[in-house]
């Protein structure tokens, strides 16, 4: 099926997947969990209802009880999922895609993620090929209440911002279920009523028309820092006091302020293989090793546990903590982010600064590549470079990472697109520029 994706199952809701695809999938799901319950919660996509309903009754005819929190963040889930034992839960969202798409993300014991290769797969055959037998003993749904638990939880990481000014845009996705009963009135928000047709701009912080209501607003307010959160609120974006955004990767480095820093923690710090070398060289400051990995919650949630480390991120905003069992949460890393803005200001140091203490690369930014021989490409572009000089390291776990002394790249195939994405970094524009477009020609001459 369409719909199932290295790490959920996501699409175009009618198209790529039917509500009778996820009543089969509601009913096949406690077959590969093991479990006689389920948590689910859901966005407030105008689709989401109908998807809870469907896989409600297929979970409920699986003989399996069905645990409603209602409207969520996907965080949410994550977090009640292991603070309360369940085995098993569904997020109904396509979390930063386009209104008309929706999906399921799967998690398991202790908020682990469950992608493709580790049970999804088996989902899908035997939504295919498999007959539904419903039970005649039926599971019930159960209306399960936490938000008012999960926000005593995130009042512990409360910041002072009294000395900030800061824009919030919420993309009316899920974060502002929340962020008004955390923050209050000191900050002002944009785009905060809950809307799954997203009116105002699509849930997708990463685009750069998304973030033009934020910027607009962080000039005319003169705010110290913009906030933006994705459609499902488990990623967060900023832009600085002049309105440019802030890639995300570097705010891994900001974190240090509070982990290694502030709480004097020690130990390892979570990067995927796309992450900037000015976050590895700046987290070394403080005396602790980076671990990298393969991009997505499939993989990074699994390493930063595997490794025990304290915090990590990736460069499409997502943050994870080790506190947050292994999970990422854009409300929590905001918050956190927000006190070391506001320590910051104090010191007379503005984001913008502080960011430019962090980061000295020239950066292209991810760049896609639509292209059928992926591999071919990537195989040829390491040759090329090669050619030229040995790399300083090497990385063949996610794509291809190459380090040199003055630049390093990144060129691996998407998991859920169909694209070759491309990123680099260089000492110096004319350097940066040259990689660049020695590897556009290289892509270009294989279409």
């Amino acid at each position: 099926m369409k719909a199932f994706k290295a790490y959920d199952i996501r699409g175009v809701y009618g198209v790529d997947f039917t509500k009778d695809d996820v009543y089969k999938i509601g009913f096949f799901l406690p077959q590969i969990m093991k479990c006689d319950k389920i948590l689910v919660g859901r966005d407030v996509r105008v689709s989401s209802p109908e998807i809870f309903e469907y896989l409600s009754k297929g979970i409920t005819d699986a003989g399996v009880d069905v645990y409603n929190i209602g409207i969520s963040t996907t965080p949410l889930v994550y977090w009640s999922t292991a603070k309360f034992g369940f085995e098993a839960s569904v997020m109904i969202t396509a979390s930063h895609n386009p209104a008309s798409h929706n999906g399921l993300k799967v998690s398991g014991k202790n908020a682990s993620p469950v992608g493709y290769d580790d049970g999804l797969s088996i989902v899908e055959k035997l939504v295919l090929e498999s007959e539904v037998k419903p039970v005649a003993n039926k599971g019930k749904i159960v209306e399960y209440k936490v938000a008012d638990k999960y926000l005593d939880f995130m009042r512990q990481y409360l910041p002072d911002i009294s000395n900030l000014t800061v824009s919030v845009d919420c993309s009316n996705g899920m974060s502002a279920l929340f962020i008004k009963q955390l923050l209050g009135d000191k900050a002002m928000y944009i785009c905060d009523e809950l809307d799954g047709t997203f009116p105002n701009h699509e849930g997708n912080p990463l685009l750069p028309e998304n973030r033009v209501m934020l910027q607009n607003h962080v000039r005319e307010h003169k705010s110290d820092i913009g906030v933006i959160y994705d459609g499902d609120a488990d990623r967060v974006m900023f832009v600085d006091e002049n309105a440019e955004f802030v890639s995300p990767d570097l705010m891994i480095a900001v974190l240090c302020h509070y982990f290694l820093e502030e709480k004097g923690l020690k130990g390892k710090v979570y990067q995927d293989i796309r992450t900037s070398k000015a976050v590895g060289e700046y987290v070394a400051k403080f005396g602790s090793e980076m671990v990298m990995w393969r991009v997505g919650r499939a993989y990074a949630a699994k390493k930063l546990r595997e490794v025990d480390g304290i915090f990590g991120g990736e460069l499409a905003g997502h943050y994870y903590f080790r506190d947050f069992y292994y999970s990422d949460s854009g409300i929590l890393a905001s918050l956190l982010i927000l006190g070391i803005i506001s320590r910051m200001k104090k010191q007379g140091v503005s984001v913008s600064q502080l960011i430019s203490r962090i980061s000295h690369y020239e950066n292209s930014g991810e760049i896609n590549f639509q292209i059928n021989e992926k591999q071919k490409a990537m195989d040829k572009v390491v040759e090329h470079f090669k050619a030229q000089a040995q790399p300083e390291a090497f990385y063949d776990f996610d794509g291809y990472r190459m380090e040199y002394k003055d630049w390093w790249l990144n060129i691996r195939p998407s998991n859920t697109e169909p694209y070759l994405r491309f990123l680099c970094e260089a000492k110096s524009t004319e350097l940066l520029e040259s990689i660049k477009s020695q590897v556009e020609e290289i892509v270009e001459s294989l279409k």
